[in-house]
């Protein structure tokens, strides 16, 4: 996981930046708000196929975890169990070494 979060950090920043500045300066409306930084996170992210293998292993997790946004778009804080349990999946990806394929 913490090879997904520096490759993450190493080719999507600019984009994670914008979008956590967006939800902290919206916090009432970051949902309609933010949405257009939100997806070109995600385009971002999509590309590697380490975060790709993530998403697919998690997705469950992180299905839940959005569903909360949406629900509880003002008290965000009541998220960080769906947060958690998306972590701890993405822990236990594997995740190949440089030279290995990545499925």
């Amino acid at each position: 996981m913490q090879a997904a979060f520096e490759i993450t950090a190493r080719y999507c920043s600019k984009e994670i930046e914008a979008y956590g500045q967006c939800v902290t300066l919206n916090p009432s409306s970051w949902q309609k708000d933010c949405h257009q930084l939100k997806t070109t996170v995600a385009q971002c992210t999509s590309s590697h196929p380490i975060v790709r293998k993530i998403r697919a292993e998690c997705a469950e997790p992180f299905v839940a975890f959005e569903q909360c946004l949406k629900q509880s778009q003002t008290l965000v804080m009541k998220c960080t169990e769906h947060v958690n349990r998306f972590l701890a999946c993405a822990e236990k990806v594997k995740v190949p070494n440089s030279g290995d394929p990545v499925e």
